[in-house]
């Protein structure tokens, strides 16, 4: 269970590393209000989705699997948006058609796809929360950053100084894949940074510590 949470969190971010769901982010991510409002209403989709397919699996036909996936999802998202419509007109307002969008969001249809129709109840369930938690943090990140830079503030509470007017472009489109591309190179870089490994020859082989490779060939 942990390590589907670290798969979607860390390892295969729907954003910085999948690449996957690229409208919402470039649309939304103007506030972190905005983009927080949207990453959890995508996990609260994504998971309720998986846990019904997964439950569903195994009498859900092979060849009508998409469509089943397609009502599942989309019976989900009319009830997020009705609440949000209820209870939060004014993130329902700003967030506008992305929100009845979240039904073909290739994320929700990726998961349920390769891991929900494919495994268990539980683990279908932390799949989702892993994917929903890891979208949520990737574009509220590009949000809160287009934020601060474009208007000074952050949840839309003043940080900066009133003199500072904000670089206009960061809350225009240009603005998201300006910030979405400096994020995935920082998130590469960070990533790629392994510790050294001391390389050399023992008496025993089993016993080196080098690489797979250099053990494979004899060396």
């Amino acid at each position: 269970m942990l390590e589907r949470l670290y798969n979607g969190i860390i390892k295969e971010n729907p954003t910085f590393v999948l690449m996957l769901g690229m409208c919402p982010t470039m649309a939304v991510t103007t506030s972190g209000v905005n983009a927080i409002g949207m990453g959890l209403s995508t996990t609260v989709v994504l998971v309720l989705s998986n846990i019904v397919i997964s439950m569903l699996r195994k009498i859900i036909p092979s060849e009508v699997r998409i469509p089943a996936f397609i009502v599942v999802i989309a019976s989900f998202v009319t009830v997020v948006q009705m609440l949000m419509q209820g209870y939060m007109p004014d993130l329902y307002a700003a967030l506008g058609i992305y929100i009845p969008l979240i039904v073909v969001n290739c994320i929700i249809l990726g998961r349920a796809e390769s891991w929900a129709y494919k495994n268990g109840v539980v683990s279908s369930a932390f799949d989702g929360l892993g994917m929903g938690l890891g979208f949520t943090f990737g574009i509220t990140c590009i949000g809160l950053l287009r934020e601060f830079i474009g208007a000074g503030t952050l949840f839309s509470v003043r940080i900066l100084p009133e003199a500072y007017e904000g670089a206009t472009i960061f809350i225009m489109a240009p603005g998201a894949f300006i910030v979405l591309a400096f994020l995935v190179a920082l998130r590469n870089k960070i990533m790629s940074k392994k510790p050294a490994v001391e390389m050399g020859c023992s008496a025993r082989c089993d016993a080196c510590v080098g690489c797979d490779g250099m053990k494979r060939s004899g060396v």
